[in-house]
């Protein structure tokens, strides 16, 4: 992980609906709640121009935060965040705090790398079918990947990759195959295109037998 994202935050006293709107209002602040760990849950707040832009990188939902809080920095993760349905706001935040000896659940995203060059595509007119777009890991903080890569290049036609067939880094797992052989979801598919060539050629085939 090569990125570092820090923000500075704040104690808050008041809370409630009308204190959370006057601290969005007034000061440009989100309120959100610090918990987990040896520590009690606190309430706290992040200044809403600082989070907003930390949101525009991919990598902020699934790393090591540091939160700077009365002098002291916090190592955190996102856990929740709460949007404004239509405006663009930010209406709340949880962060948990992580110790480097205790696992995290964390939902990392999937990259799909080199789907120009899928060989179901390239070789067989096939068409790609996301059934994913992240996963759920559990790992120690240091393993903590940003993403998951999955290569697409000899992925064939009409194969489905599943869970079980993603490489994961030292140290990973994934959440859902810890539950059992039947929570090996499919992840991506290469198909075949309706009205294809193949898909016609069966079809002729077919009615040659009646």
């Amino acid at each position: 992980m090569t990125t570092d994202f820090t923000l500075v935050a704040e104690k808050r006293d008041a809370e409630g609906k009308g204190a959370s709107r006057r601290l969005r209002r007034v000061e440009g602040k989100v309120p959100a709640i610090i918990y987990g760990g040896q520590a009690e849950p606190a309430a706290i707040s992040v200044m809403h121009k600082d989070l907003a832009h930390a949101l525009e990188n991919e990598a902020f939902y699934s790393h090591i935060l540091t939160l700077k809080l009365d002098g002291a920095d916090e190592s955190v993760i996102l856990k929740d965040l709460q949007r404004h349905p239509y405006k663009p706001v930010i209406l709340h935040a949880d962060f948990q705090r992580v110790s480097k000896d205790q696992k995290l659940h964390v939902h990392v995203p999937l990259h799909f790398t080199n789907e120009d060059k899928c060989a179901g595509v390239r070789q067989g007119g096939g068409l790609i079918s996301h059934q994913l777009s992240e996963v759920e890991v559990v790992c120690l903080p240091a393993n903590l990947p940003e993403f998951l890569e999955v290569d697409m290049t000899d992925v064939a036609i009409d194969q489905i990759v599943h869970l079980s067939d993603l490489k994961l880094p030292k140290g990973v797992e994934l959440a859902e195959l810890n539950k059992g052989a039947d929570h090996d979801l499919p992840v991506v598919a290469v198909h075949k295109a309706k009205g294809s060539k193949s898909d016609e050629s069966e079809e002729e085939s077919e009615g040659g037998e009646e």
